[in-house]
Parts: C-alpha cells; structure tokens; sequence
C-alpha cells in the first residue's frame, strides 16, 4: 500500500523503526508532505535516505504568514528534486485561523503558481474553506489535485470529482461517528480515491489515543473495504494506481487477461464490441477497481487457461473485459468446457448479441458450460436502446429480448441488467425481465467492478 500523506519529519530519533514497521505492515511507499518552513529541507532530506519515501514540499495555511520571496524560492529550487513530486500540503483553513485569511489566500495562490510552473500536482488542505479553496484553483488553474484528509460533504466531494481532482480518505473513516466521511467514503468512484495516514496525527480506531504512524494505514484500507464491498487487496491496487497516476512514481500495470476481484476471477477477452454505449466505462478510463484493462492483444485459450490457475480458488470465473464475448464464441467454448472439467463455475456478461453476431442461434452450444449469464438490457425499447447503446445492427434490441427468452432453456441462471442513465425507464425495464422469467438488476453509472 502507499500512504499517501504523513509527516514523517516528526518522528525523528524513531523514524527508522517507523519506516521498517511500515514496510512490514505493506506499506511500502510514503510520501512525507512538508507543512511549515523547518521541514521543507528535512522532507527531502528523508526522501533521500529511504528509497521508499518521496517528498512534497509547501507552506501549511496555518504557517502562511512565514511565506515570503525567499521561502517561495527555496520551495521552487527543491521542486526540482527528483525525490519531490508534488507542492504540499497548502491551501486554506478557516478553522483555526492561525494567519489571517487574505494572507492564507495569498499564500495559496502563489504556491499554486509554483505547481503550475514547475508541472507539479498539488496537495491540499481545505478545512471550513472549501468555496474559497475551489475559487482558488479555479483561478490559477489546477488541474492534477488531491484533497488530502477530506472533511467535507458529499455534495463538496462530488464538486472536487468534477473538478477533476482525487479525495484521500484518512483514518477519519474509522471512527464510530463520522457519519459524513463514511458516506464519501462509499460514494468516491475508484479513479479517484487515495488513502493516507496523516501520521502523527488521527490515528485510527483500534489505535486510537496512540502516536498515529504509516504502519497504521491497514486499518483505514480494512475499514474502506467494508464500506465498499471489496477486499483490501481490492484498495491497495485501486489507491496505488491513483497515486501513481498523480504523482507518476512506480510503474502502472499493463493490460490484464484474467484479474481478481473480491473472490471472483474475470476474463477479459477482448476490447471490440459491437455497441458504442454512451456509459461505457472504456471510453473514459483504462482501468477497473485498479486493474488495467486495455489489451495490447487478445488472449489465446492456453493463455487464459494458465492464468486462471485452479478454477475452484474463485467463487466463479467470468467472461467480460472491455468489449464483447461473444465476439470470441470458440475462445468461449474452450476454455468454459476446461472450467467445468477443473470443478469451476462459469459466468458470462454480455450485451445479448451473440446470435446476430454470428447469425445463428449459439446458446445450444453453450449448454452444460454455463453456470449464469448477465444480458445487458440497458433500455425499455428499441428507440432509446439505439441512442444510448450505438449499435452496429439497428435491429439489436429485437434480437437482445430474444437471446433473453431463449438463455433460459440453456442456462440455470439468467439476470438482465440497466445503467441508471437518465434516459433509462427504470421500472419497464424491471417489468420487461419479469415478464420475460428472469433477475433484474441496476447498475450504477460510473460503478464497475
């Protein structure tokens, strides 16, 4: 895991048992954020020493009035590092108001300025200053931020997501009351959610009353995986691409065949497919609870079969990646009869095309290898299917509601689901499936995995 925030220059005599017992606890990259003028250089100084740790280096608000033409230069000069990879922690805190507010503002401004000249993304404290703090970055205009140890409401995460900037979740998220992190907690979509510790200060719940420190991340990665259904595994990988992302250190995974979510195993077969949705996650992220899902080429049978490993590890292995399975029906048959030999169990997802695909009907062949099928409906009629959902055939409504009664002969369990996009009737959808004998199930835009 990375913690994405603390202050590690506060700990000194101790911090080389804090960065061993980090490491220990998989916490193997730290960025330590400098906050006032004494550890700016001492930042980056500790970046040096340790291979796992990387530099940020800013004014705090609190310390806003120490900002002058001389400390600006020293934070422009160590931008320059390679070990510094962001301008931080600065912004805005009405709070406290340990300087004034219009030199707090100032402050902001001109360090902002530094991230933009030097290329830099930013690191930023907004507490009870949000509207003044997004003014702000409006202003200048900031685009690659992190909300560090977010504090405010939903509506205000929604405005920082818009924004194009990521939310980082502290140790805030475990404790019994905050009600209000929790719920931007459960709400932040993967692409733009980080962890941190913030360490020394919030520990979390068991640890609270204790000298916070990075080791301690797990407790707020256990508690987001509750709150979001996922492992923590799951919020490893999906906050180390986002910090990876930001602030560009280590290497990003390449495009997975076979990837692991909670207990279940995908197979993504392919990026073609034969709808150009408007909701498609594809068209605006390469990636799915962190995995990288864009293929440098298709996946053999043997490929896939080697990647699965034992098909009894997973509750079911599934069929879908970023395009359309049934584009790979001989891919399909092989390795889902290879499944069941091994004691699997065999799920696909699909836009219930595969008949016009290859003009014929292709569920018989699928008999016996199918354990359950999801069949995106995606709309109450051929109309609004074909403005949402681009197909290549017009005629592909028609031909989805046919696949539908006809999986039912062939499969033991049939589910349709809808994207909850504005143009969708949500409820003649539910009453189309139940018509026709089958689950029904929304999906949520912007939700996957």
């Amino acid at each position: 895991m990375i913690d994405s925030h603390c202050h590690l220059e506060m700990f000194k005599e101790q911090l080389p048992d804090i960065i061993r017992r980090a490491y220990d606890a998989g916490v193997h990259t730290i960025i330590t954020v400098a906050s006032d003028v004494e550890s700016l250089n001492e930042a980056v100084k500790i970046s040096e020493q340790y291979p796992m740790v990387y530099a940020a280096v800013g004014i705090h608000p609190h310390d806003a009035k120490e900002l002058d033409d001389k400390i600006l230069k020293n934070i422009f000069e160590l931008s320059r590092h390679p070990k510094v990879i962001a301008i931080g922690e600065i912004g805005l805190d009405y709070h406290y108001e340990h300087s004034p507010k219009e030199i707090q503002m100032s402050a902001f401004a001109r360090q902002l300025e530094v991230a933009k000249d030097v290329g830099l993304p930013v690191i930023i404290h907004s507490r009870e200053a949000f509207d003044d703090t997004v003014k702000i970055l409006k202003e200048v205009g900031i685009s690659k931020a992190v909300m560090h140890c977010f504090s405010g409401s939903l509506s205000q995460a929604k405005k920082t997501i818009e924004m194009g900037f990521y939310i980082s979740i502290s140790g805030v998220v475990t404790f019994k009351n905050a009600k209000k992190i929790k719920e931007v907690a459960q709400f932040v979509p993967d692409d733009y959610l980080m962890i941190e510790t913030d360490a020394p200060y919030l520990a979390p719940e068991p640890m609270r009353g204790k000298r916070n420190e990075p080791a301690f991340l797990f407790y707020t990665a256990k508690a987001l995986s509750e709150l979001r259904g996922v492992t923590i595994e799951d919020i490893d990988r999906i906050t180390t691409v986002n910090v990876n992302k930001l602030f560009h250190i280590g290497e990003l995974p390449r495009g997975e065949i076979a990837y692991k979510i909670r207990d279940t195993l995908y197979l993504n077969i392919t990026n073609r497919c034969t709808n150009v949705c408007r909701f498609c996650v594809r068209f605006h992220t390469d990636y799915v609870k962190g995995h990288n899902l864009r293929l440098e080429k298709e996946p053999s049978a043997n490929e896939l079969i080697e990647a699965i490993g034992d098909p009894k590890d997973y509750k079911e292995i599934v069929f879908c990646g970023y395009g359309e399975p049934f584009l790979r029906l001989s891919l399909i048959k092989e390795v889902a009869k290879w499944i069941k030999e091994h004691g699997g169990r065999v799920r696909i997802n699909t836009n219930g095309q595969g008949n016009l695909i290859h003009e014929r009907r292709i569920l018989p062949e699928l008999a016996g290898l199918i354990d359950s099928i999801s069949i995106s409906l995606n709309a109450q009629d051929r109309e609004t299917y074909n403005k949402i959902c681009n197909p290549s055939n017009p005629d592909a409504y028609d031909a989805v509601i046919e696949f539908i009664k006809e999986a039912k002969e062939f499969v033991p369990d049939v589910q349709v689901t809808v994207v909850d996009v504005k143009e969708v009737d949500i409820k003649k959808c539910e009453e189309i499936a139940n018509s026709l004998g089958v689950r029904f199930k929304i999906r949520h835009l912007d939700q996957v995995g």
